[in-house]
């Protein structure tokens, strides 16, 4: 199972090469909208295992922080640091989520059965273990999209005004709000209400600063 964690690694890893060089505008946050509707505490999702249902409305009064991730991408270096982002800020009540996807580069091949199993021997590999909640794997976009992720989405604006090369992206209907790769993040306040939303490529220590200036101010 391993050795074929590592070929479906090969040509993922090419696609993100290829796709973040098309993505060629400049990385950057975005605050969200002020005047939205609802709140995250009508979603909820089912772990990795499919053995429980997580009702979000569990961590309400604590700023939350969404990422889709996928175990096969360049970008996975990011989840040792999420989890020191985690383990730092956990004081401060904050609780990362994160959500597999598999419609940016097909980055995120396995059953949710593999996952865990590929971040631990393949990438980031040597024993890794998510020290955050992950949830079964998903839509992030398009007709099939968690209901959640659609929430999120229409609270904020998109972080690029590309979406990158579309032969890389496997979701019809493309929204100008999508999800553009993996690793994009939202952060949501304590009251449930989306508040920012991070291009992929910022690097995590941005995303912790700029958490912790939010979280001085309210």
């Amino acid at each position: 199972m391993i050795r074929h964690f590592q070929a479906s690694c090969l040509v993922p890893l090419f696609l993100v090469s290829f796709a973040q060089q098309t993505l060629k505008s400049e990385d950057r946050k975005v605050d969200c909208n002020n005047n939205v509707t609802g709140t995250i505490y009508e979603y909820g999702a089912f772990t990795l295992s499919g053995e429980g249902y997580i009702q979000f409305k569990q961590f309400a009064g604590k700023p939350i922080l969404f990422v889709n991730v996928a175990t096969y991408c360049g970008l996975t270096a990011q989840y040792p640091e999420l989890n020191a982002l985690q383990e730092e800020l956990k004081s401060l009540g904050v609780i990362v989520l994160g959500f597999p996807c598999n419609q940016f580069g097909k980055q995120e091949p396995g059953a949710n059965s593999e996952i865990l199993l590929g971040l631990k021997y393949v990438r980031p590999g040597s024993g890794f273990v998510p020290n955050f909640q992950l949830f079964e794997k998903g839509d992030v976009n398009g007709e099939k999209e968690q209901k959640v992720f659609t929430f999120l989405k229409n609270a904020c604006p998109p972080t690029s005004d590309l979406l990158g090369s579309s032969n890389q992206l496997f979701w019809e209907p493309m929204k100008v709000h999508d999800i553009r790769w993996n690793f994009e993040k939202f952060l949501v306040g304590p009251h449930g209400v989306p508040v920012m939303r991070w291009f992929h490529r910022i690097p995590v220590s941005t995303v912790k600063s700029d958490i912790l200036a939010y979280l001085k101010t309210h």
